[in-house]
C-alpha cells in the first residue's frame, strides 16, 4: 500500500513556505530602501559639512523661506563639481540632455536596453563556453591540469588591454562588445560549474555506476541537477560581469548606441554638467541590477523551491 506525503495536496505545509517566501521578499525590499535612504543621508550630510555653500529663497505655502549655508569644513571630494546634489542628479533625468531636445531619461534608457542586449548576448556565449569548460574538466583530469592555470590567468589581464585588440581583430560592432562581455563572464561560469558539477552525493554516484551508467548518463541525471544551485549563483556573477564587459566593450568600439558612449560623452563635458554623468553612472548600474534580478527570477521558476540556494 503506498502511503501519500503529507505535505502534497495540503494546504497548511505547502503555504508555509510561501508565507517565509513572501516575509523574506519584503524584508530584502525593506532592507534595499534603508540602504537607498542611508546613501542619500549620508551623500547630502557629507555636502552639508564640507561642500559648496548654497542657499534657499522662495515660498512654500505662502511662507517665505530664506536659508543660506555655509559649511564648517571644505572638502573637494564634496564640492558640486565632484559631488551633485542628489536631487541635482535626479532633475537631470528630466532635463533636455540638448537644447530643445528630448530628457536625458529617454536617452538613457534607450542606450541602456542596447547595452542590455549586448551584455545579453555575451553572458549567453560566456555561460556555455564556462558551462562546457566546467563539464571538460569534471570529465578529464588531464584537461584540467593543464587548463585551469590558463583559465586563472586570463582573469588577470586587464580587459581594457585586450579590448582594443578584441575591436580591430572583429571589426567593430556587436559582435566585438559580446566576445568582451563573454570573456568577463565565462569564468564565474566555469568556476560555479566546476563545484557544482561535483557537488552530488558520493553515495550516487557509486549507486550509478552499479546500474553501469554511462558518463553522459550520470551527467544528465546526477551532476547536472546537483550543480543547478551552483551554476545560478555563478549566472548572478556573471549577468553583473557581462554588463561591464558590454560597457567597456563599447569605449573603443566607436558605438554610439549605448551606455559607454554616453559615459565618453559626459565624461568629456563633465565641469559642464557633472549630474549627466552621475545620472548615467545610474543608468549603468539599473541595468545590472535588472539582469541579475531576471537571473534570480528564472532560478525561481525553474527550480520552484526543490533547491536551497547556495548563498542563504
Amino acid at each position: 500500500m503506498t502511503v501519500a506525503s503529507p505535505i502534497i495536496g495540503a494546504g497548511r505545509p505547502v503555504a508555509a513556505p510561501t508565507i517565509r517566501g513572501t516575509v523574506s521578499r519584503r524584508r530584502r525590499a525593506a532592507g534595499a530602501v534603508v540602504l537607498l535612504g542611508l546613501v542619500v543621508l549620508v551623500w547630502e550630510g557629507a555636502k552639508w559639512l564640507g561642500g559648496d555653500p548654497w542657499r534657499i529663497h522662495g515660498t512654500v505655502l505662502g511662507i517665505r523661506v530664506d536659508y543660506e549655508h555655509f559649511p564648517a569644513f571644505n572638502w573637494r571630494i564634496a564640492d558640486d563639481l565632484s559631488l551633485p546634489h542628489v536631487w541635482d542628479v535626479i532633475r537631470a533625468f528630466v532635463d533636455p540632455a540638448q537644447r530643445n531636445g528630448p530628457p536625458l531619461g529617454l536617452i538613457l534608457a534607450g542606450q541602456a536596453l542596447f547595452t542590455f542586449r549586448e551584455a545579453l548576448t555575451g553572458f549567453a556565449f560566456g555561460g556555455l563556453l564556462g558551462l562546457g569548460l566546467g563539464i571538460l574538466f569534471v570529465h578529464s583530469r588531464l584537461a584540467e591540469r593543464a587548463l585551469v592555470p590558463y583559465v586563472v590567468a586570463s582573469q588577470t589581464i586587464p580587459i581594457l588591454a585586450i579590448s582594443p585588440i578584441i575591436v580591430v581583430a572583429t571589426q567593430a560592432g556587436w559582435l566585438s562588445v559580446a566576445i568582451i562581455s563573454a570573456y568577463l563572464t565565462f569564468f564565474p561560469v566555469t568556476i560555479g560549474a566546476l563545484r557544482g558539477l561535483r557537488a552530488a552525493d558520493p553515495r550516487a554516484f557509486e549507486l550509478l555506476r552499479s546500474y553501469a551508467a554511462s558518463g553522459r548518463q550520470v551527467l544528465r541525471q546526477l551532476r547536472l541537477p546537483a550543480s543547478v544551485p551552483y551554476l545560478f549563483a555563478a549566472f548572478r556573477i556573471a549577468a553583473a560581469a557581462s554588463v561591464i564587459g558590454a560597457i567597456i566593450g563599447e569605449l573603443p568600439s566607436g558605438i554610439s548606441d549605448g551606455l559607454g558612449s554616453a559615459i565618453l560623452n559626459y565624461n568629456q563635458y563633465y565641469i559642464l554638467g557633472p549630474e549627466k554623468l552621475w545620472a548615467t553612472i545610474i543608468a549603468c548600474s539599473f541595468v545590472g541590477i535588472a539582469f541579475v534580478g531576471l537571473v534570480r527570477l528564472a532560478e525561481s521558476l525553474l527550480t520552484r523551491g526543490r533547491y536551497r540556494p547556495v548563498d542563504r
